[in-house]
């Protein structure tokens, strides 16, 4: 026992032997809580206080359940047999099969995946005769999804938490679906908890009996569970007065950032009220990263007044390392310039690229860094998601370019004939193409001969045809207005962009902010063809699967993650924080935003690189950008800046000359081409090149000599400072 046990630390085995009660492990970033979760189920094991199947422990993920055992069956030097161990839904899956005739459901019940759940409520919605163009079953499917996370049954929902779906009859199409799906003795995910809870509510036998079952409870991430998650915790956990309440929750407040998909702070905040009595640990010995990074994230997150508190200290022995690096830069390019040089340093200087990480606040930005490390000849890897070029509304968008640019190109024809819907089913698209091999001519030549001969219905007939007039004419446009205000067009004019403006589904918002994103490309090419031949060359670039490469994912993927080197960049007002965030959320969304730069700042082992951009290209626009609040937060004792006042909000929020002192045009309006609902905005000018020999200003290193001159990067001998690299932005003319 003592040998499992001497390889913790204090706090860890605190935490591990401190098993009657209810416990809440506030477990800080890199501190060991999937070391102290398993230990501690072992431990429970091994001293005989329980049998493996008398322990219920709850995880948010397959992987995270897997790993628990192996670890668990390491210490016990045996496989672990007869656990309760897996995801929420896993474990409500296995209650429900034993209780499902109590909500009117059979034993061998059908799990729902979400095809299928759309193709039901599609149904649904037509036998109540609602139009699914206006009213999306894609917005009814979420809505639902947000009700069963609440915890919320059809009879539940009041008018306050209704919603203005269908003219105020989405309770009712609820209510509905529920009934489907007992028909057809299924479920979907949402209801494998919202059954379990509501079987535990109502009857207080089965409750009693799981009980009896559970004597010790765990449960992983819990700053992470939604309501119905919440609900069901509470009910096997709650014991009626005189039974022991053995619930160990292991979570960290400060990461909680998922509120988007249903997850309640609240929840972790309020344990004490919930189990009175309730002993309360913390981990605070962080063996991931250095005291610069650890020094630099505390400070920042206790500005946070939505938590419980604690401070992260280094318990590596080599926890001296080099301070976290703010550097500001003109624009988003020369930031992904940037990122890229000092890869290509790390590289050189045998640092591995998959103990390198760029994490963006927002999808759009992985964009310019994944030309960036393309151009490099550097390999990376999205994590998480789809790279740029490969996601579903960038192909179809680049579909759309493809026909504007090459007519017959059959290919991407067949791909937006049909997309937004235009009506045309399987079989005119089939005949469509039997014509065109027929007459060995392009699928368009044949859609014109299908109009002429009347081959398709009125409907989609009309529709066809303005697809087919709208080419020609945006074609006609190319030459005097431009690739980039013609794409913009037609992405309104066909009907695309409106399609995701309809479509309420989570995703809808993204897919737009890309398509924005590839206006702002396509505007850093002469010609359209110039565009597409680059595209076609990006989505070629070769990848094997075992290759060392740089990751590249948003800052919610990265949660869980750890890196030696981590850039986090766009660190500005609007950007990060999200501006959505704010406007949606207000204060609640500003500390969730907090959370998230914690988390980032948390990724990095010994390099942390954060930088801010003064003009950053937003999807189609160049604007001016004020640096993040976050930069203001983070403590002068570990971190050393590069840029001078660009770095702080508050000067330039005061001062806005000061700031202009340091980027002479940054307040020039950029001058705006108007394309349909999209503007699309030149770069900003900058100043002139500074030659070798000029005497220099700059505001952290003071006087020096430009002794030589690489692009925008100057190499200054300052007088008190010695030899630096700097941005030529950075520095005045003495």
């Amino acid at each position: 026992m003592s040998e499992y046990l001497s390889r913790l630390n204090p706090e860890q085995r605190a935490a591990v032997e401190t098993v009657d009660g209810p416990l809440l492990v506030l477990a800080g970033a890199g501190t060991g809580k999937t070391r102290v979760l398993t230990t501690r189920f072992a431990h429970i094991l091994m001293t005989r206080r329980a049998f493996p199947s008398q322990v219920l422990a709850v995880t948010f993920t397959n992987k995270a359940a897997k790993e628990m055992r192996e670890r668990v069956a390491a210490i016990l030097g045996e496989p672990a047999e007869g656990l309760w161990l897996g995801t929420f839904h896993a474990l409500c899956a296995r209650m429900l099969r034993r209780h499902a005739e109590l909500v009117g459901l059979q034993s061998n019940f059908t799990i729902l995946d979400t095809d299928d759940q759309m193709r039901l409520l599609k149904q649904i919605m037509s036998a109540a005769n609602i139009d699914a163009k206006r009213w999306t079953p894609q917005v009814l499917m979420a809505t639902i999804q947000r009700w069963k996370d609440r915890g919320l049954v059809p009879s539940g929902i009041t008018a306050a938490e209704d919603v203005d779906f269908a003219n105020g009859r989405a309770r009712e199409l609820y209510a509905e679906y529920q009934e489907r799906l007992r028909q057809v003795n299924a479920v979907d995910f949402g209801d494998l908890l919202l059954h379990v809870t509501q079987i535990l509510q109502h009857h207080a036998d089965v409750l009693a009996d799981y009980h009896r079952r559970f004597r010790y409870i765990l449960v992983d991430e819990y700053q992470d569970t939604n309501t119905v998650q919440y609900l069901w915790l509470r009910l096997l956990a709650q014991r009626p007065q005189g039974q022991d309440q053995n619930i160990c929750c292991v979570g960290d407040d400060d990461q909680s950032i998922y509120s988007w998909r249903g997850a309640e702070i609240e929840n972790i905040l309020r344990f004490e009220k919930d189990f009175p009595g309730a002993t309360i640990v913390r981990l605070e010995s962080n063996y991931r990263s250095t005291r610069p990074i650890l020094g630099a994230a505390s400070h920042l997150i206790a500005n946070n007044a939505g938590r419980m508190g604690k401070t992260l200290r280094a318990g590596r022995n080599d926890a001296d390392g080099e301070q976290v690096q703010v550097v500001s830069l003109w624009d988003s390019e020369e930031e992904a310039r940037m990122v890229g040089d000092r890869i290509e340093q790390g590289q050189r200087k045998g640092h591995r690229l998959s103990e390198m990480a760029i994490l963006v606040r927002a999808g759009f930005q992985t964009r310019a860094f994944e030309e960036r490390l393309i151009t490099l000849g550097v390999p990376y890897r999205v994590v998480g998601g789809q790279k740029f070029y490969e996601r579903a509304e960038i192909r179809d968008a680049m579909a759309y370019l493809r026909v504007l640019n090459q007519p017959a190109d059959d290919l991407a024809f067949e791909r937006i004939v049909n997309t937004p819907k235009r009506g045309l089913g399987d079989t005119s698209i089939r005949s469509m193409h039997a014509l065109a091999r027929a007459e060995n001519k392009p699928l368009v030549v044949a859609a014109w001969r299908m109009i002429e001969t009347g081959a398709v219905r009125a409907k989609p007939k009309q529709a066809l045809h303005e697809l087919l007039e709208g080419f020609a004419r945006w074609r006609a446009a190319l030459p005097h207005e431009g690739h980039v205000v013609v794409a913009a067009t037609l992405l309104d004019e066909s009907g695309y962009t409106e399609m995701w403006k309809q479509d309420k589904s989570p995703e809808a918002a993204g897919r737009l902010d890309n398509l924005k994103e590839l206006l702002r490309a396509l505007g850093e090419f002469e010609t359209l063809a110039g565009f597409l031949e680059h595209v076609a060359l990006v989505m070629e670039t070769d990848e094997k699967a075992d290759a060392d490469r740089v990751s590249l994912m948003t800052l919610h993927a990265a949660k869980g993650l750890e890196f030696d080197t981590v850039f986090l960049p766009g660190w500005e007002e609007g950007l990060f924080p999200h501006q959505r965030a704010l406007d949606e959320s207000g204060d609640k969304g500003l500390e969730e935003e907090r959370r998230l730069a914690y988390v980032g700042i948390t990724r990095a082992r010994k390099h942390c690189i954060i930088s801010n951009a003064a003009n950053r290209r937003i999807y189609a626009n160049w604007t001016s950008q004020v640096p993040s609040r976050f930069l203001d937060e983070l403590p002068e004792a570990h971190v050393t800046r590069d840029g001078g006042a660009g770095n702080h909000r508050n000067k330039m929020a005061a001062a806005p000359s000061a700031f202009a002192g340091q980027f002479p045009l940054v307040a020039r309006k950029p001058r705006v081409i108007e394309a349909g609902a999209w503007e699309v905005a030149e770069r900003p000018a900058r100043s002139a090149g500074i030659p070798v020999g000029q005497r220099v200003f700059h505001q952290k290193f003071g006087y020096g000599t430009v002794i030589a001159a690489d692009d925008n990067r100057l190499d200054v001998e300052f007088e008190h400072a010695g030899r630096k690299r700097v941005i030529d932005t950075f520095v005045e003319k003495a």
